[in-house]
């Protein structure tokens, strides 16, 4: 059965590790524990019924509760797709502006990308020394296509 805690939003990440470590700590019977980032507040544990999930939980700190329902794989398997959407679809030679940041306004282009992290390195356009910047993708817009040879 899949159970779902509530969390402190923004704590997923580590509430994940120490539940991790408490789990092999105890010998509990936890088999995965997923944490899906664009879902806030909120970490998936795999366990064979709700008393180790329960056991798991107790006493650790960030962590509000558990809700009574178990989820489907099903549900989680849509909330996994609803988050691989593709952001912005630039290449290597596009013109882009920043809308967050410190560099908010300014024009760049793209020279690297890296889709793993979901970052690109861009270098600033409209300033004397050209500066390598390494941002997310989310913080851009694109501006030009670069120009098909």
């Amino acid at each position: 059965m899949i159970y779902t805690l509530r969390v402190t939003t923004g704590q997923e990440r580590i509430i994940s590790e120490m539940l991790t470590k408490k789990a092999r700590a105890e010998k509990l019977n936890i088999y995965s524990i997923v944490h899906i980032e664009t879902v806030k507040g909120y970490l998936f544990v795999e366990a064979p019924d709700e008393n180790v999930a329960v056991k798991l939980i107790q006493r650790v700190k960030h962590v509000k509760g558990i809700l009574k329902r178990p989820i489907t794989l099903d549900e989680i398997s849509s909330l996994i797709k609803a988050t691989k959407q593709p952001l912005v679809t630039v290449e290597v030679g596009d013109m882009v502006e920043m809308t967050s940041g410190p560099f908010k306004g300014e024009r760049a282009k793209v020279t690297k990308i890296d889709e793993a992290k979901d970052e690109l390195t861009v270098e600033l356009v409209e300033v004397a020394v050209p500066i390598p910047v390494t941002i997310k993708s989310k913080m851009i817009r694109l501006f030009q296509k670069a120009k098909s040879v």
